[in-house]
């Protein structure tokens, strides 16, 4: 049972089955343990950062993680009710050894879980440790350590303001520049974080959706990459004619902006925007982009100066890729949206701020900002059901030799129309297919095509 929770970049389950206070309390000793053999021989104590989210389950995970935590001797340093950023920001703030989020993200409300990293903030995924506080999180419990760890209390917001507000323009503040904003904090994180941060802003009107966070009562799935979870926001940007309207998933650490016409942007658009800004600031700088993101990304940098890293999908790929160019700025196609001044972490806050800034600053509309980025047209996401995954990635490849191909992650079939990867799920038996082209008619006789090779189309 214990072991199930464990998935390839977190531990997610349904609460309490699998998911319980007393597993809980194993992961807690076998993560304590772990962050004790990463400092080795230290006097000094093990100090790990613990938050949680709105999750009617949270607090008593978070109980019980803290304890197993604390009978292997580590500090506990409770940050409360906070989205899963804060979290990393704390660890480096404070500077502690390590910090854990009690969240299921973009989960339903039935589903828990803890997000965990080490040192300055750096991502626990299978290979970087979760593996490890697995297998010691197995172990038949040695009793306590030599010294018990303490607990307290910590109230970082003010903090937390100030480095989020370091993307905000200070016009906002004296009201000198002024934005209407529909928010959707789809029920999760934002609910608290926008107002502890955003409320009071002269600048700021804010229009709120799914801000009530205490019920354990979703309104819709707090996750903003499914295109009807973006209603509610689009039809309040419509009814309220605001500027721009945001969606927050469950933990508030991803977001999807839709603009004054209401149109969703993708994220890798979004990216290709918002890097101007930061090249302007350091021309020739690198930034980093997931490699299912529209190749208008990698023109736009090429165009304002600066040089397109490809990463490999997710959080762990992308923060050591931006950490190993001292890239200031990389987008995640899901959402993430990641920052130097984050220590390399993804930020939904920052990300919100940052828009807002660079939207009031150009003084168009926001739809007008982000059409020359529409160059291309895209297939979206499209899973499918597959038994032999190498299988079908080599039909793929041996369809097209004369293509140029890269295993970057999955594979990526390059042709003078068109492009497309293939990549296959870390979660579940499936492969992944994103296609680029001209226009919608190629993009749909490839994504014919191609499918063909793959196997059965999945349609969530």
């Amino acid at each position: 049972m214990l072991a199930s929770v464990f998935k390839a970049y977190d531990v997610r389950a349904v609460h309490p089955d699998p998911l319980s206070t007393d597993v809980a309390l194993r992961i807690g000793r076998g993560a304590g343990a772990f962050f004790r053999e990463q400092v080795g021989d230290r006097e000094a104590p093990v100090r790990i950062v613990v938050g949680h989210d709105m999750r009617l389950s949270s607090p008593e995970l978070v109980s019980a993680l803290e304890e197993g935590l604390r009978s292997r001797g580590c500090d506990v340093v409770h940050v409360g009710l906070v989205d899963t950023p804060f979290v990393a920001f704390a660890v480096n703030h404070l500077d502690c050894d390590g910090g854990i989020q009690t969240t299921a993200s973009h989960n339903p409300a039935q589903y828990n879980g803890f997000k965990m990293c080490s040192a300055r903030a750096k991502p626990i995924g299978e290979a970087t440790g979760l593996g490890r506080i697995r297998e010691l999180a197995l172990q038949e419990d040695p009793g306590v350590s030599d010294r018990q760890g303490t607990r307290k209390d910590v109230d970082l917001w003010e903090a937390y303001r100030a480095h989020v507000f370091q993307y905000l323009d200070p016009g906002f503040l004296d009201g000198s520049k002024r934005l209407k904003v529909a928010i959707d904090a789809s029920n999760g994180m934002a609910g608290t974080m926008v107002p502890a941060l955003f409320d009071g802003i002269p600048g700021l009107d804010l229009v709120r959706l799914n801000f009530q966070n205490d019920t354990g009562v979703f309104v819709h799935e707090p996750n903003p990459l499914v295109e009807a979870n973006l209603q509610p926001v689009r039809d309040a940007v419509v009814a309220e004619q605001a500027d721009l309207g945001i969606c927050f998933d469950g933990d508030a650490d991803r977001c999807m902006v839709v603009d004054e016409q209401a149109r969703i942007i993708g994220c890798d658009l979004l990216t290709a925007w918002l890097s101007k800004r930061f090249l302007d600031a350091e021309p020739g700088a690198s930034i980093v982009y997931d490699l299912r993101s529209s190749h208008c990304v990698q023109e736009a940098v090429r165009s304002a100066g600066g040089d397109p890293v490809r990463s490999r999908v997710g959080h762990v790929f992308m923060k050591q890729k931006l950490a190993e160019q001292s890239a200031p700025f990389g987008g995640e196609l899901s959402g993430h949206f990641y920052f130097r001044d984050n220590w390399y972490a993804d930020s939904g806050a920052m990300a919100f701020a940052l828009v807002l800034t660079e939207l009031v600053n150009a003084q168009q509309p926001l739809s007008a900002l982000i059409e020359p980025m529409r160059g291309y047209a895209q297939s979206g996401e499209i899973n499918f059901q597959v038994e032999d995954k190498v299988a079908a990635m080599e039909r793929l490849k041996a369809a097209y030799p004369e293509a140029e191909i890269d295993e970057l992650d999955g594979v990526t079939v390059q042709l003078p129309t068109w492009w497309c990867n293939v990549r296959a799920s870390n979660t579940e038996p499936l492969l992944r297919l994103n296609l680029e082209g001209p226009d919608q008619d190629v993009v749909s006789a490839q994504v014919e095509a191609v499918s063909a090779l793959l196997g059965t189309r999945v349609d969530h």
